[in-house]
Parts: structure tokens; C-alpha cells; sequence
């Protein structure tokens, strides 16, 4: 292996412990909602991460855990409560929901200044015209790595394999609002490989094991890896068959230990965000 290893968990670390020191300085204690609706395992080791590392940060946590034939209708009820309740300053429901929900409609109905995982539309809007916003936080952890590796994004060719409204779009926003020239790609590129060639910065987000191959990248590329597939056996593999990859790049994510823990950390940077600007807005419109 040639390429330097972005390590995400202790840059994770940092941004956590910057998060709770903007915790400590403020007279009160951001709250952070987190609804789960069923049994789906991934989902429920998931919000138990996010819970310990909101309340290590010093938030306020409520997680309201619901049945699986909870209706679409007591779901969005509860959102509301929650927008109502000034207690409240990030409000996450987790993904998936059950097929009789619909996730367009919930995530439409938080209220977009609570939104901590910037899926509302108003906050993509935003994002898409380059206002201050919530930015999703996959996306944003992304930024920060770059950041903290000292990569120059401001001119570089970057190219993002996955168009999700998740992750891929949002990601090439911020890329673009960066100062990159951004390229979106897919599995339907044509030339997708030598796409991949040319780039300098290279986010993957397609969702399939391994997909990018090592004669994809480009030499000292900087590649980030933000799939997380569960194999036969387990494991766990990126979207970059990494271990070709490395012998290529010059810098890239493993997978875990790369993106993973930068998306928790921004979904409490976000949560304090939130919470500073309702909270001036409260007070500067008393």
C-alpha cells in the first residue's frame, strides 16, 4: 500500500470534541430527537451509535422507538409534536421506514430548521444555491476529511459515482460550492472507468461492492469511499476494491474506519447549528 490512509475515526474524535466544547459554552443543552419505527437491526445498532456519541457530546437525547405497523399518519403526528416542542432542536427519523410509509412525506413534514439530516427539500434547495444550510451528513463528513487531509479541493477535477438524493447530489453540490469542477456519474456513464481515470478527487457512493477497480483510479487520486456493503461472510466492503486501489491513489478511506464515523459526527454538528441558530432566532425576534 502506497496511498496515505485518511484515518476517519480520530478525525471523527476531533470534530466530536470541538462539538462538545461548543456544547459546554452554551446555556443550555441542545436536544436531539431520533425516532425509530420497527425492528430492523442495522437500524437499531445505528441510533444506539448516534445516542452514545450525542450524550458523550453532551446533547440531550430522545429516542421514540416505534412499531413497525405504526400508520403513516401517527408518524407524522409525532413530527409534529416534535417541530412544536422548543425542547427539541434536531429531529432525525431513521431510514429505511416500513414500505406503508412514505419517506417523502416525513421528511417533508420535519421542520426544515430541525432537519439535522438535511433531506428536507427546503435545506436541499438551499444547498443547491449555495445558502447556508443543514447539509446532509454523509456529504459533510466527506468535506471535512478533505479538509482535515489538507487535499485541495479548489480547482481539482472531482468526480462522484452515485446520484442518490442522499449523498451523491448533495455531495457534488458541496464539491461545486468549493470551488471543484464536478462531475456526476452513474452505472449507466458511458466510459465510466476512464471517467473515473481523470479524476483528481474521487467520491464512490453507487452502493455495490467493490464496483471500482484499481485501473480505475487515476495516480495520487484521492479517493473516498462512502459504500458499506455487508457481504456472505459479514464483512464489510466499500464501493473500492481498496487494497488495488491503495497501490494507485494517493490517498484514501477504508471501509469501516473511513466515512462512517465522520457521518455521526456531523449529525451532531448539525444538531448544535440547528440549535444556535433557533435559539438566536427565539431570542432576537422576542
Amino acid at each position: 500500500m502506497s496511498a496515505h490512509l485518511i484515518d476517519g475515526k480520530t478525525i471523527a474524535a476531533q470534530l466530536r470534541a470541538e462539538v462538545a466544547a461548543r456544547v459546554a459554552r452554551l446555556a443550555f443543552r441542545p436536544g436531539l430527537a431520533v425516532v425509530l419505527v420497527g425492528e430492523d437491526p442495522a437500524s437499531a445498532i445505528y441510533v444506539r451509535s448516534k445516542n452514545r456519541a450525542a450524550e458523550a457530546a453532551g446533547l440531550a437525547t430522545e429516542t421514540v422507538r416505534l412499531p413497525s405497523s405504526t400508520s403513516e399518519a401517527e408518524l407524522l403526528s409525532l413530527i409534529a409534536r416534535l417541530n412544536a416542542d422548543n425542547a427539541v432542536d434536531g429531529i432525525l427519523v431513521q431510514l429505511p421506514l416500513p414500505p406503508h410509509i412514505s419517506a417523502g412525506a416525513v421528511i417533508e413534514t420535519v421542520d426544515p430548521a430541525k432537519d439535522v439530516d438535511g433531506f428536507h427539500p427546503v435545506n436541499v434547495g438551499r444547498l443547491a444555491n449555495g445558502l447556508p444550510t443543514l447539509a446532509p451528513c454523509t456529504p459533510l463528513g466527506v468535506m471535512r476529511l478533505l479538509a482535515a487531509s489538507a487535499i485541495t479541493v479548489a480547482g481539482a477535477r472531482a468526480l462522484v459515482l452515485g446520484r442518490s438524493a442522499i449523498v451523491g447530489r448533495p455531495m457534488a453540490a458541496l464539491l461545486l460550492a468549493a470551488n471543484a469542477t464536478v462531475t456526476v456519474a452513474h452505472s449507466r456513464t458511458r466510459g465510466l472507468a476512464e471517467e473515473c481515470r481523470r479524476a483528481e478527487i474521487l467520491v464512490a457512493a453507487v452502493g455495490r461492492p467493490e464496483m471500482v477497480r484499481g485501473d480505475w483510479i487515476g495516480p495520487d487520486a484521492t479517493v473516498i469511499d462512502v459504500g458499506v456493503n455487508r457481504m456472505p461472510d459479514g464483512s464489510l466492503r466499500g464501493d473500492v476494491a481498496f487494497d488495488e486501489a491503495a497501490r494507485v491513489a494517493g490517498a484514501i478511506t477504508p471501509v469501516p474506519g473511513g466515512v462512517g464515523p465522520m457521518t455521526i459526527a456531523c449529525l451532531l454538528d448539525n444538531t448544535v447549528t440547528a440549535a444556535e441558530r433557533r435559539r438566536s432566532f427565539v431570542s432576537g425576534s422576542r
